[in-house]
């Protein structure tokens, strides 16, 4: 099975919907975004292209909590407190934005996943069995590269997708 991870959109309409776009071309069922999605009107976009699972981190410029919930409430998306414990299919992962105690976590082998967002950075590391995952930023505005990243539970593998093709 593979589950997608994206995190820091931050309301970037078009690397929202292009994102969105390739993981349900390439029907993947499960997403998992990691924070920063700023607007409660991202969810409406979200869902003009996507039609998976959608669990969402609450991340630090997530201002508009309350009209967030209702918006997820209403599109049918899992807004999560952090951090939380997912289990998706039998994967085990542990969600959050900001980094924190992400190694020592990893460490435990409690989980297949770990992962965060918040830095803007990829960090891909694989501690015993568990695998570490920021997928970067896929809004593009601080590395000037919009990314996200596919793992595949079954083989453990992941890969970092950048995100390219975009709406006018």
């Amino acid at each position: 099975m593979r589950i997608g991870f994206v995190s820091d959109t931050h309301d970037h309409k078009e690397a929202i919907y292009a994102a969105f776009e390739d993981m349900e071309r390439e029907r993947i069922r499960n997403v998992v975004h990691l924070g920063d999605l700023i607007s409660p009107f991202n969810f409406k976009f979200i869902r003009e292209v996507y039609t998976g699972n959608l669990f969402v981190v609450f991340g630090n410029n997530d201002g508009e909590r309350l009209y967030l919930s209702e918006m997820a409430k209403e599109h049918k998306i899992s807004l999560l407190k952090l951090p939380q414990k997912l289990e998706i299919s039998g994967v085990r992962i542990l969600v959050m934005h900001e980094p924190f105690m992400v190694e020592e976590l990893a460490e435990s082998q409690k989980f297949n996943v770990v992962a965060y967002g918040h830095t803007h950075k990829i960090h891909l590391e694989k501690v015993g069995k568990t695998l570490i995952v920021n997928p970067g930023e896929a809004c593009g505005y601080l590395t000037g590269k919009k990314t996200f990243v596919i793992y595949e539970s079954d083989s453990a593998v992941y890969e970092v997708r950048e995100i390219k093709s975009e709406r006018n």
